[in-house]
């Protein structure tokens, strides 16, 4: 994958510089989880300021879009992958695939999530990848990028009805553990 893209590490974020609400995400991990982030990051917890990006010399990756993932640690193992549009920072255990201009990037999206990335964990106290780890990823797709551009619009439209109902269920479920602790309360 790396003659098509490219990874690139995330940087260390100092506790000092989180909490922030407006400015530049900067994603980690656990923003994965958050409702509306099932399959493209949308909301962070933290951003950070046009000030805290110049002192201290961060450059938000601005090559979108790009697929976000765990590098390090047990996140790495959920094999979970999230799209990325618009400029980001990424804390240091995560890795972005930066696409480059050959791909469709809902078809890129899809083509990732076919990939179980922990196969190509480097084994240790932690397992881990390195950007040659995932750069040297062999993969297939469509020689014209009006295919790519037809198979990643069905993947899209498929994951959007999957969240929908994933955020339903979510919902159907808080009812009903309302509905039990007034019954037994």
């Amino acid at each position: 994958m790396g003659q098509i893209g490219r990874t690139q590490s995330g940087i260390g974020f100092p506790e000092a510089e989180q909490g922030g609400k407006v400015g530049t995400p900067f994603f980690k991990i656990s923003d994965m989880s958050l409702l509306g982030n099932e399959n493209e990051m949308l909301v962070a917890n933290n951003y950070v300021s046009d000030v805290q990006l110049r002192r201290r010399r961060w450059v938000p990756i601005g090559d979108v879009p790009a697929v976000i993932f765990a590098k390090v640690g047990a996140a790495l193992m959920l094999n979970r992958k999230r799209m990325v549009r618009a400029p980001f920072l990424i804390d240091n255990n995560a890795m972005a695939y930066i696409f480059d201009s050959t791909w469709d990037e809902d078809f890129g999206k899809a083509l990732f999530d076919t990939i179980y990335l922990p196969k190509y964990a480097q084994v240790g106290a932690l397992p881990s990848y390195n950007g040659s780890d995932i750069e040297g990823i062999t993969v297939h797709r469509p020689k014209y990028k009006q295919e790519q551009e037809k198979i990643g619009a069905y993947f899209k439209q498929l994951d959007a009805l999957v969240s929908k109902h994933a955020t339903q269920l979510q919902k159907l479920k808080q009812i009903e553990s309302a509905f039990m602790e007034e019954m037994f309360a």
